[in-house]
């Protein structure tokens, strides 16, 4: 069922950006159309693992997966909300809670059931609020590098980082203590 989830919301993401790109190509913005692309690849990238590796991913997995690109690509970059200058920090709050639903797969994935059954609630809490954050983390430094590297304008100063970082925490922190009491719950 998780499976079908996947390739059903995988299929109609593409299928809308593959419809963006070429009215912003036809319409004679190429940057636009461009986004297009990068969001039916991004929109690939759950096939491809559903298919190549048999995984099935949960639904609040999936769901935050392309609530987080439609934020991006189509709002953010194709209707100019970033402009907004509120909605960068939402967009990294919802990237903290599907970096949070992340950390729980592969908890779940890495850990053996036998193993995971005498968890502290503690610890899961602590992985999934330390994976989230280290997400933002990981993705400030990538900004910064793009900044000074390439010459690109993705960080607007030190409160501008700050803010998306505690945005990403804050996502995080939600899905670690959903995760924290679930796990305390189950024993």
């Amino acid at each position: 069922m998780n499976r079908t989830f996947t390739v059903v919301l995988s299929t109609a993401f593409m299928i809308l950006m593959a419809g963006l790109a070429i009215y912003y190509f036809a319409a004679g913005a190429t940057l636009k159309g461009w986004v297009g692309i990068g969001g039916i690849l991004c929109g690939l990238f759950p096939l491809l693992l559903v298919w190549i590796t048999k995984l099935e991913f949960k639904r609040p997995l999936i769901t935050f997966y392309f609530v987080f690109l439609l934020g991006c690509f189509l709002f953010g970059d194709m209707l100019q909300w970033y402009s907004l200058g509120w909605w960068d920090t939402f967009l990294h709050f919802i990237s903290g809670i599907l970096l949070g639903f992340t950390a729980i797969a592969l908890y779940e994935r890495l850990v053996l059931r036998k193993a995971g059954n005498g968890m502290s609630a503690w610890f899961v809490f602590l992985f999934v609020l330390g994976m989230a954050t280290l997400g933002g983390v990981l993705w400030e430094i990538y900004e910064f590098s793009g900044d000074h590297l390439a010459h690109t304008h993705m960080q607007y100063g030190n409160t501008d980082t700050m803010k998306d970082l505690i945005a990403d925490t804050a996502g995080g922190l939600i899905i670690a203590l959903w995760s924290g009491i679930r796990t305390k719950r189950k024993k």
